[in-house]
């Protein structure tokens, strides 16, 4: 086994990783070579490739670490993430853009975001459930345990409030649950209610879109699904449909023109909407 196959173990996903951090490096390099010389911007890039190396360290030494030790590690490492989120909320600060978030904890010199650490935790704790089971996951009471597992740090991590982070644990959970086979029907049910929760905004447009549930759950997931299955399915669609105004007005501005440049970034070109719009400008 050559040298490159010991260190990398999977090539491919290490080679792909390397290539996109070091377009992130040029990237900054780029970004830095403004007319007006600005020695944070100029020497950015030179911090960013020295994170890099300690990530590389980082990687060698972790890769190493028998299966079994990881294992044994998750439970750990997830209540060690959730009280750090716990703590957060106490004493956390925010920072940059985020000012009124609580999402960093500050000791010293050393400021660190647990929200990072609880997405490893939550990954491997979820990983280690999905490895240990028999069979595949087949019905929504097979989701639940996986769903408790990432609804626990999402929770907190809302509570901060920091709603792109807890976002990013969603995309955890069905990124995790795709790859361990759950049916790919079975993810589109859990979304719904997440889908009808954007789509309340009109009621024309929710009452379709509930009722096109509903007949793909009789027509073609009648023998797939428990009867209370169902009703609760029906009873999350309708139940995001109802805070979804309550919801909207507790956010945050920021929160909500975030939301709303995704969908449409014309509607802050100037603002919150200038780096996408720019972005698209420049691919052409």
């Amino acid at each position: 086994m050559s040298f490159s196959e010991k260190w990398a173990i999977d090539r491919r996903l290490v080679s792909a990783t390397l290539f996109l951090s070091l377009l992130g490096i040029a990237m900054i390099y780029s970004a830095g070579q403004v007319e007006v010389p600005n020695a944070v911007t100029e020497r950015a890039w030179l911090s960013q490739l020295r994170w890099l190396l300690v990530a590389l360290l980082g990687f060698t030494v972790l890769s190493r670490i028998p299966v079994p030790w990881i294992e044994w590690a998750a439970h750990p490492i997830y209540v060690l993430g959730i009280i750090l989120l716990g703590v957060t909320l106490i004493i956390g600060e925010g920072r940059g853009t985020a000012a009124g978030v609580k999402s960093f904890i500050r000791l010293g010199g050393f400021g660190f975001q647990p929200a990072e650490i609880a997405k490893i935790a939550t990954i491997l704790w979820l990983a280690q459930h999905l490895s240990d089971r028999d069979s595949p996951l087949r019905t929504l009471r097979d989701l639940v345990k996986p769903g408790a597992i990432v609804a626990l740090p999402l929770a907190l991590v809302m509570l901060q409030p920091d709603l792109g982070t807890s976002l990013a644990f969603v995309g955890i959970l069905f990124a995790m649950l795709y790859w361990a086979a759950t049916p790919v029907w079975l993810l589109a049910l859990v979304a719904s209610p997440v889908v009808g929760l954007f789509l309340a905004y009109d009621t024309v447009v929710w009452s379709t879109y509930i009722l096109i549930v509903i007949a793909c759950m009789v027509l073609f997931l009648r023998s797939r699904l428990f009867l209370f299955e169902s009703v609760a399915l029906v009873l999350a669609n309708f139940a995001s449909a109802t805070v979804a105004r309550p919801l909207w007005n507790s956010l945050a501005n920021y929160q909500r023109n975030r939301i709303l440049v995704f969908l449409d970034p014309e509607v802050d070109p100037r603002g919150a909407g200038y780096q996408v719009i720019q972005s698209k400008v420049a691919i052409g």
